[in-house]
């Protein structure tokens, strides 16, 4: 294989508690999908679905997703991203994968573009991150798979913070501003935590909120 021809992966998390939000986010309706499912089509403009993998608590219900798309059980519960971090890319070690992208399922807005540039802002680097001022985002971020190492051994110590990561790897910070010529409103970003910011979005994207059950 090429160097610079790099099988690309996705590590989509999905287990979090959304107790903010009071209900199952990957299951909440966008348009007709669900949000879960819009944000795995989405990524898939850019990643081959057989190399998308679906994190999951354990036991949690989840909508229909593509044909290859794999699934993922957090190992642990409440252990934050990093927990669903290593399952993805446990996952993708087996499939040669060289890098994945990470996000959370609660970004209806992702730009695929911005997802393109993050691959190819990596380039010699283990991570590549965007960086809003002090703020990086672990969750629009993209991984090479041999950093699995390195985070299972920060969650054997406890250290569960993606910052980590990014302090004892070689990793290139990009800041939020060279993202906007691809995602202008840095949507990709924007990962719902509250009622209020679901039914935002809804309205961006022109689909009504659902009927109160």
């Amino acid at each position: 294989m090429k160097s610079h021809n790099m099988k690309r992966g996705a590590v989509i998390l999905c287990g979090g508690k959304s107790t903010r939000m009071g209900t199952s986010k990957a299951m909440l309706p966008f348009g007709d999908e669900v949000m879960l499912q819009r944000v795995v089509r989405l990524v898939g403009e850019i990643v081959a679905p057989a190399h998308i993998v679906v994190v999951a608590a354990a036991g949690q219900d989840l909508p229909a997703l593509p044909a290859g798309v794999l699934l993922a059980r957090d190992a642990r519960e409440g252990r934050g991203p990093l927990e669903g971090l290593a399952a993805g890319l446990t996952m993708l070690a087996d499939l040669d994968v060289d890098a994945a992208y990470a996000t959370s399922c609660d970004v209806p807005l992702l730009v695929p573009a911005f997802v393109q540039r993050m691959f190819q802002l990596l380039g010699p680097h283990d991570i590549a991150v965007p960086r809003d001022g002090k703020f990086h985002h672990p969750l629009a971020t993209v991984y090479r798979v041999l950093v699995l190492d390195h985070v299972q051994q920060l969650l054997a110590a406890d250290r569960l913070r993606p910052f980590f990561l990014f302090e004892e790897l070689n990793t290139r910070e990009v800041p939020v501003e060279q993202l906007r010529d691809v995602d202008p409103k840095l949507a990709t970003l924007e990962n719902l935590n509250h009622p209020e910011d679901y039914q935002r979005a809804l309205m961006q994207c022109g689909f009504a909120p659902p009927a109160q059950q």
